[in-house]
């Protein structure tokens, strides 16, 4: 199983809304590198969801529920979608301003590339955030 980091303001696609909706078809990506990281997850993956823009901070878990597929968002067959659900909201919600400020996630995609929509979690980047949350 790998790790991954999805991002989304809240006012365009909350946490909540996900919660509420249970599912939903993550796409309209248009990013080379967040392209590869879609197409290179897997049914089952864990997911971070990362409020960005407004709050700035990891406030729930997702999962991968349907592997990359043609977005439906384009007739440019070269962009891909993936399903995600809601699993839970983080008890504690996991601020940028934490991440950056400890050195344990110095190499942390959401930390290095700021602007990637898409990235990789480490596990060990997983579990740490986990523990910043209170969730285990």
């Amino acid at each position: 199983m790998a790790y991954w980091l999805v991002k989304s303001e809240p006012s365009v696609y909350s946490f909540d809304q996900l919660i509420k909706e249970k599912q939903t078809c993550w796409s309209g990506v248009r990013n080379y590198a967040a392209r590869i990281n879609l197409r290179a997850m897997k049914k089952g993956d864990d997911v971070l969801y990362y409020h960005s823009n407004e709050g700035v901070e990891i406030v729930g878990i997702a999962k991968i529920v349907k592997e990359a597929y043609p977005d439906p968002t384009t007739t440019d067959d070269r962009w891909v979608a993936v399903d995600i659900k809601a699993v839970k909201k983080l008890k504690k919600p996991v601020p940028l301003t934490i991440l950056k400020a400890d050195k344990r996630f110095a190499n942390m995609d959401l930390v290095r590339l700021g602007r990637l929509s898409v990235g990789t979690v480490k596990p060990e980047e997983w579990e740490m955030v986990m523990e910043l949350a209170e969730t285990s």
